[in-house]
């Protein structure tokens, strides 16, 4: 069931939003070769509780993290760890979230470890485009089906894959609500969009195949072929204009 919100409601969502956004920049500006993954995720942590909010992705499911910290060919779901050392050329995907007063927020996105190959920046580039080309019909009287479909077109045209069996979602009370928001689509189908529904956008787009596996930890999802993922997200809400971004700095 598609939970809408009301105005106040949109409003903690965005202090939820805030927050989250505010803990990814500085996990973000962490991302550096010689820094290890865990210690990225110490400093989104410390933010997140600053802030006098909780990490949401902390022991959801049993994730051991504040953050899913992905390097390279993984897509999703990277367990931070001490002897991750982050190298030149990595591109590092963080997406967390925070909640406070009841409301979630969840972002992503695809930081740059030091300079990075022409590929790797085309990918990241491609992928956070994809990201806007979304939001742009995230719009009352649109249906998913147009978001997914925006997304796939461009980033299939550019030569990528778009990985299929994780989607974006729903965002309130709950980290993941109704709807599942996919990358992929038909335009014209899908639920239709109206005011005071919230969720988050989140293309994974792969260098090469759209197929993935998941590791034997049974948490982090990488491409089948060992090839480059990148991983952009923003939480939204609806309006009778255009979409209202709650991740916000």
């Amino acid at each position: 069931m598609i939970v809408l919100k009301t105005r106040r409601e949109i409003e903690l969502m965005r202090e939820a939003g805030r927050i989250s956004a505010g803990a990814l920049k500085v996990a973000g500006e962490a991302v550096e070769p010689g820094v290890s993954t865990a210690e990225i995720d110490r400093i989104a942590y410390n933010y997140i509780k600053s802030q006098g909010a909780e990490p949401n992705f902390l022991h959801y499911n049993g994730f051991p993290a504040t953050a899913c910290i992905s390097v390279n060919n993984e897509v999703i779901h990277g367990i931070p760890d001490k002897k991750h050392i982050l190298r030149e050329g990595d591109i590092v995907s963080i997406d967390l979230g925070a909640v406070i007063n009841g409301y979630h927020g969840d972002n992503a996105y695809t930081f740059r470890c030091g300079k990075v190959s022409e590929a790797a920046e085309r990918l990241c580039r491609t992928t956070e485009e994809s990201l806007y080309i979304g939001l742009k019909q995230a719009v009352a009287g649109n249906r998913l089906g147009d978001i997914g479909s925006a997304i796939c077109e461009y980033c299939v045209g550019k030569g990528y894959g778009v990985v299929r069996e994780y989607t974006g979602h729903g965002v309130g009370t709950h980290l993941h609500e109704d709807p599942s928001v996919p990358n992929y689509g038909k335009p014209g189908k899908g639920a239709r969009l109206v005011p005071g529904m919230t969720i988050a956008i989140e293309p994974m787009i792969n260098e090469g195949t759209q197929d993935i596996r998941v590791l034997r930890n049974e948490w982090t999802v990488v491409t089948a072929d060992g090839k480059l993922s990148a991983h952009f997200e923003h939480t939204v809400a609806i309006t009778d204009g255009e979409c209202m971004i709650l991740t916000k700095v």
